[in-house]
């Protein structure tokens, strides 16, 4: 538990010293709600969504928190708009994961939508990039060779773009490894920096893209 605690400390460093890092938020919310500290998590998801409200992971556990505080109310809205959110973006495992909560409270899910509108118009690069925070859109352009010398490596070059690579490589990574103190060297801390960067690629949530 402890170690929890530290991790949690880590974190909560981490957004205080960055308030604008939507992904410190999000890793401090999963902390906490894995101590069952709902009510602080809230404020964590709620703060990671007013960054990024388009990062529709964070609905669905904005929702669970909500549930386990009895607040099934304030659960039913996040959820509803969490699925239109995903649904908008195509991000089906979140918003499958959604609509089976909102089943269970009993309500009418919404219709799925095929989400093949792109968020710009005019030509584009033909490149997809499957990072749920991606805002290039259409304008997306694929690596130009694969980032890593591994199976991550070739995942990265199949579903990531230059721009999301870059963002992570040039700035995420640096914070996470310098406000974490991370010893990439020791298995504890190469396993959180994997952690950290899944979950901004949103590996985590998608399996295998």
């Amino acid at each position: 538990m402890s170690q929890l605690r530290d991790r949690i400390a880590q974190f909560r460093k981490m957004a205080g010293d960055d308030p604008e890092n939507e992904l410190g938020h999000f890793r401090l919310g999963q902390l906490l709600m894995e101590d069952n500290q709902f009510g602080e998590a809230v404020a964590s998801f709620q703060r990671t969504l007013m960054i990024t409200p388009q990062f529709s992971k964070v609905y669905q556990l904005l929702a669970e928190c909500f549930l386990k505080l009895e607040k099934n109310d304030d659960a039913i809205e996040t959820l509803k708009k969490g699925y239109a959110v995903a649904d908008e973006r195509g991000d089906k495992m979140p918003r499958d994961a959604m609509g089976i909560l909102l089943s269970n409270l009993g309500e009418v899910l919404p219709d799925a939508k095929v989400a093949e509108v792109e968020e710009d118009t005019g030509p584009g690069t033909g490149f997809k990039c499957h990072r749920p925070m991606c805002a290039s859109g259409k304008r997306a352009k694929q690596l130009t060779a694969p980032p890593l010398p591994d199976a991550v490596g070739m995942r990265l070059y199949e579903t990531v773009c230059t721009d999301c690579w870059n963002d992570w490589f040039k700035n995420q990574s640096v914070k996470v490894i310098n406000e974490l103190r991370l010893d990439l060297s020791t298995e504890f801390g190469q396993k959180e920096y994997d952690k950290y960067m899944n979950e901004f690629f949103g590996f985590d949530e998608e399996g295998g893209n």
